[in-house]
């Protein structure tokens, strides 16, 4: 296994949790990453995520495991299209219900067609996956107050189900860059980058 030259550690705001990736930026974006949480249920979450030079998503492979349960998912977009596939052991839905939460959707989605013209992926608690929209369009030199709509990949933890999400970027200038989608907005504070510094009410870096 290759080392990595950047490392990023990212503390939870809205639960008990960390994140901390290994990164190499200098022909589109190549990580490998983990997460932790305590909720819905403890779980550990490992992903590995490649770019193509242009910053569009070529492969997210992730693993989420917790006390009776594992589940992986690995999404490969290629020649515009997105194949997605995934595995399950253990009773995740059991650990969810013990706890007292609704079940989880399946790992993985039925109709990857869903994603055509999504060229990211947005990891469920992930601060660093913010950076591919936002170095895909640019938007550290973008045109102040202008909103880029997007169609990305969602992957859900802990499920892992993978969802088709709208979601907005927009530049705000002075390292900061405002993510919003149907029922949220927060104004991202990024660095020289485009790493995530400051997502208020998610995580921050330290």
């Amino acid at each position: 296994m290759s080392t990595l030259p950047v490392s990023l550690f990212w503390r939870r705001k809205d639960t008990t949790g960390t994140e901390h990736a290994l990164v190499d930026a200098r022909r589109g974006l190549y990580a490998r990453g983990h997460q932790l949480a305590v909720d819905p249920v403890a779980f550990t979450c490992r992903y590995e995520l490649q770019t193509d030079p242009t910053w569009a998503t070529a492969r997210l492979d992730v693993a989420a495991e917790g006390a009776g349960w594992v589940r992986s998912v690995r999404l490969e977009l290629a020649a515009g299209r997105w194949r997605v596939t995934a595995t399950e052991q253990g009773n995740l839905d059991a650990t969810l219900t013990a706890a007292g939460h609704a079940r989880a959707g399946l790992p993985g989605m039925e109709d990857p067609d869903l994603l055509y013209g999504a060229f990211d992926v947005d990891l469920s608690g992930s601060p660093l996956t913010n950076t591919l929209p936002i170095r895909r369009l640019d938007l550290a030199r973008a045109e102040v107050g202008v909103a880029h709509r997007l169609s990305v990949a969602w992957v859900l933890l802990p499920s892992l189900e993978v969802v088709q999400a709208d979601q907005i970027y927009t530049a705000l200038g002075d390292g900061r860059v405002r993510y919003a989608s149907e029922t949220f907005s927060a104004d991202l504070i990024v660095d020289d980058d485009g790493f995530v510094r400051d997502y208020p009410g998610l995580a921050e870096r330290v």
